[in-house]
């Protein structure tokens, strides 16, 4: 088993819903997080002068999916939480998992997800 964790911009997370369920990946967790890359925040021009956000809105998606499965995932996700802007539409982890137990029933392992 692998958990993917994506970071994608807040606008990208019903397109890539979207294709996750289509995929039959229902079972997601969503956070709201902040953060910065190479693109080093954003510089906004007001009345009174700039106005800089160094950290970015963002989303956060994490997917426990089955090895086989981890292909099929990611192109979800890279397909639909693509901008076609430079810089800022985000990263994939892959983190191996080690088990899962589901709590309403004490399953493990790939039965619990």
């Amino acid at each position: 088993m692998k958990k993917i964790e994506a970071i994608i911009r807040e606008e990208r997370l019903d397109a890539v819903r979207i294709a996750l369920e289509k995929q039959s990946y229902f079972g997601m967790t969503i956070t709201e997080a902040s953060g910065r890359g190479r693109q080093k925040g954003l510089t906004l021009q007001w009345r009174a002068g700039n106005y800089c956000i160094d950290f970015l809105p963002k989303i956060k998606i994490e997917i426990v999916v089955l090895d086989e499965d981890v292909p099929k995932v990611l192109n979800a996700i890279t397909i639909n939480a693509r901008t076609g802007e430079e810089r800022g539409d985000g990263k994939i982890f892959i983190i191996p998992v080690e088990d899962a137990v589901r709590v309403r029933t004490g399953e493990m392992g790939e039965n619990a997800i």
